[in-house]
């Protein structure tokens, strides 16, 4: 009997896993049925092709989540919307340890695998932390998402209505070819200004850092390539 249990329980697992995953594909499949004629409407209005690559960028002091979407005759990516970030916790300046109740800030690449449609926040994505920056300053933590609902402890939550948007724009350019797509966190919008207010702050050099990609962006409009030298951002 001992025997049979335990060649049933793989059996078990593979089924169960199967129903969950079957039952995210529905979820997800019936927010984009939802979500996409306002969608179509509104990617015509800007001239943009469905399924065009995704970049997003959060700004933890303004609660406001970007999403970009590349012009597929410039190159160059365009605002398509903006979205307040509903939940969220912590304080300026980056995560550093697993349960401190930070949102990373930093430079972050979410590929298809990365895609929860299974998620308990309605449809998540990963993005990704911590990243091999991370990993050289010592900074540890797991699965920071963002997602549904309106309540987060390290995520970004963006409400169920607006994450189904967010992630049907983010399925259709994986399904399109987009290998993965750039998410940027940054504890403010960098401007001259608002560095000199943080003028004396204990983060102001790794915010130092993080605006050379920040201006890069701002410049070109093309989400630059991130690396990772010694223990500091470098861009190409």
């Amino acid at each position: 009997m001992k025997t049979l249990t335990f060649l049933l329980l793989p059996a078990l697992i593979f089924m169960t896993s199967c129903r969950d995953s079957a039952k995210g594909q529905a979820r997800a499949a019936e927010a984009k049925a939802r979500v996409t004629p306002d969608l179509k409407t509104a990617l015509e209005e800007k001239k943009i092709a469905p399924g065009s690559p995704v970049f997003i960028r959060a700004f933890k002091e303004d609660r406001e989540l970007e999403l970009f979407l590349r012009n597929k005759e410039s190159g160059k990516y365009e605002i398509f919307r903006t979205y307040p970030i509903a939940g969220m916790s912590g304080e300026l300046g980056p995560k550093l340890a697993e349960g401190d109740g930070q949102v990373p800030e930093g430079f972050y690449a979410v590929g298809p695998k990365a895609m929860n449609p299974n998620s308990s926040f309605h449809l998540s994505f990963n993005i990704g932390f911590p990243n091999s920056y991370d990993r050289a300053n010592g900074r540890t933590g797991s699965y920071i998402m963002v997602h549904g609902s309106t309540a987060s402890i390290g995520c970004l939550a963006m409400t169920d209505e607006k994450i189904e948007e967010i992630y049907t724009l983010c399925e259709d350019a994986f399904q399109a070819g987009q290998p993965f797509f750039r998410i940027h966190i940054f504890p403010f919008r960098m401007t001259e200004e608002r560095m000199g207010k943080a003028a004396g702050d204990k983060w102001l050099p790794f915010w130092g850092n993080l605006k050379t990609g920040y201006d890069l962006f701002e410049k070109t409009k093309v989400p630059p390539n991130v690396t990772v030298k010694g223990k500091e951002y470098a861009f190409d």
